[in-house]
């Protein structure tokens, strides 16, 4: 396909020639959607939004208003912290969370939500104790399994000493 159209042609017929290249050689087949109606359009201006966000698999939290974005934030960080492994990273990330709010509370975008800031001692004290648990419950579950049956003796005899004739 050449990417101009050629000035003694006109554009209806150019594009015509186009389309009909494209499907000789088959860069119609195939397609999503192919043979499917095409979607009622919707009086809901964002429809295309939420069907870019559903094809895509992203989250639609990214839609929400900064301080919704951030009280789900503050909502989810137990869960968030349980994943890491130090101390120091557990802090890390509830200072950058803080300093997101604070930069939120500096000069408020959006609709006027009350997000207030997260106590680091406190996270870092619920990390530990929840972590304290974990190790605790996975130590029991290696003590509750069985020992494994030692493996039986093998023989030490060389096998590759023997030529056959």
């Amino acid at each position: 396909m050449t990417d101009r159209k050629p000035h003694d042609i006109s554009i209806e017929t150019w594009v015509d020639r186009q389309i009909r290249s494209a499907q000789e050689a088959g860069a119609f087949e195939n397609l999503p959607g192919a043979g499917k109606p095409i979607p009622a359009s919707s009086t809901d201006e964002l429809a295309w939004v939420r069907g870019y966000l559903r094809r895509e698999n992203l989250p639609s939290d990214a839609l929400l208003p900064t301080p919704l974005r951030l009280r789900k934030e503050i909502e989810n960080l137990r869960d968030t912290v349980a994943g890491l492994r130090t101390e120091d990273a557990v802090r890390a990330e509830v200072r950058e969370l803080n300093r997101r709010i604070m930069d939120y509370l500096r000069i408020p975008v959006g609709p006027v939500i009350p997000v207030s800031r997260v106590d680091v001692d406190a996270v870092v004290a619920q990390w530990l104790r929840d972590r304290d648990a974990l190790v605790r419950a996975r130590a029991e579950a290696r003590r509750a399994q069985p020992a494994p049956a030692p493996s039986p003796a093998r023989r030490r005899g060389l096998r590759w000493g023997r030529r056959r004739p």
